[in-house]
């Protein structure tokens, strides 16, 4: 009796003890137990190792975007990098970081530093030409992002339109906002642009702030830069400035963590006004977007480094996924980031009404903009970033 007992015994553990493992290795292969969540699938150990360094203002897409391709492409591993253009080229030029891939926010970073390093190596940093040579990813305007009561005194104060010489005039007052007809409880007008000499976004407000006091949509020359009187435009519009942050996104949230108690206005990336316009509303008022006349394109180009530090699997593995997310799905998908898609047939536009471009046009998101500048070649650039350092300098 005890031995049948035992042997009963011992063949319910040995039952038990195969459903727990059954149970274990289906929830950990990647079919979600009850209630839980679907793992990643792993990656095999032979799997090519690329880095793509690409700017910060398009991490969420290209987090979930890298998602996707790893589920179709588990033999590639994508590491990424984000960081802010000016910094980030500076350091491929000094070699601190080695990409496959780079993207910044825009062409003109691009290619200066491409510019900087054939200088450097007598080497091109990328293709000229080809399925390597960069391409854009996506492309975004940049605008104001302003609480609409104060963007309605700016308007008025100049002819129907937000524009720098109204801003400019607001903040050399010592009136502050009372100076173009707004209310004295509103104080001293406060502006928020990123650092131009460590981010793209800082850079196109200076370029804009250029585009309007010289009245011009192309053709800024060095010469431009170097007159005093537009050097006291740009240094007086920047006392509106408190501090200049490296990130756009940083004063983006705090705008509207803060309210009009921090930024009234703020120069941002269209895609992230997209993605915060929601949360402001009725926090501190509501919170519109104006496109500025002229506007500037940010590309996001995206290319495959010629440096001899990627090997010939590594640079097949890069094109595989530079493809798949110019590929349409991936286009599509950067609509629900706020993005305009790079290729031509993806409309911005669609009959969802979670279209960020049908749920927000209360807001004053559109898709149609102003025309937009010719941003000047690198000489002007690198000239206007000094000069900015020498009679702003980084608050």
């Amino acid at each position: 009796m005890k031995a049948k007992l035992v042997i009963v015994l011992g063949f319910l553990v040995a039952a038990g003890v195969l459903v727990f493992l059954g149970i274990r290795k289906k929830g950990g292969d990647g079919e979600a137990p009850p209630g839980g969540t679907t793992t990643t699938p792993k990656t095999p150990a032979d799997a090519v190792e690329i880095t793509f360094l690409y700017s910060t203002e398009k991490k969420d897409w290209i987090e979930a975007a890298t998602v996707e391709f790893g589920k179709v492409h588990p033999e590639v591993k994508v590491n990424l990098v984000g960081k802010g253009s000016i910094d980030a080229a500076q350091d491929i030029l000094d070699e601190k970081v080695k990409p496959t891939l780079w993207s910044p926010a825009d062409g003109v970073i691009l290619k200066m530093a491409a510019d900087d390093w054939e200088t450097k190596t007598k080497k091109p940093l990328f293709a000229r030409e080809g399925e390597d040579a960069p391409q854009p990813l996506v492309v975004t305007p940049v605008v104001f992002a302003i609480w609409e009561n104060r963007a309605d005194v700016l308007m008025k104060a100049s002819g129907g339109k937000v524009t720098w010489k109204a801003i400019h005039k607001a903040v050399t007052s010592n009136r502050g906002w009372p100076a173009i007809g707004g209310p004295e409880e509103w104080g001293f007008v406060k502006l928020g642009h990123t650092n131009p000499t460590r981010s793209n976004s800082g850079l196109m407000a200076l370029l804009l702030m250029t585009f309007e006091f010289y009245g011009k949509r192309a053709g800024v020359e060095v010469g431009d830069v170097l007159k005093p009187d537009y050097q006291t435009f740009v240094a007086e519009i920047e006392r509106g400035v408190t501090k200049f942050e490296t990130s756009t996104g940083t004063f983006m949230i705090d705008m509207i963590r803060f309210g009009p108690s921090k930024y009234d206005i703020a120069v941002v990336y269209e895609n992230l006004a997209i993605e915060q316009l929601e949360n402001a509303q009725g926090r501190w008022g509501n919170l519109k977007v104006y496109y500025p006349d002229p506007t500037l394109w940010s590309d996001h180009p995206a290319g495959l480094l010629a440096a001899d530090w990627s090997t010939e699997p590594q640079r097949k593995a890069a094109r595989l996924y530079l493809a798949f997310l110019r590929a349409k799905p991936q286009q599509e998908l950067a609509l629900s980031y706020g993005f305009r898609p790079a290729d031509p047939s993806v409309a911005v536009k669609t009959t969802d009404p979670r279209n960020p471009w049908n749920r927000l046009a209360p807001y004053g998101i559109s898709v149609d903009v102003p025309t937009a500048a010719t941003v000047p070649e690198g000489p002007v650039v690198r000239n206007l970033m000094m000069m900015w350092s020498r009679v702003v300098g980084g608050r």
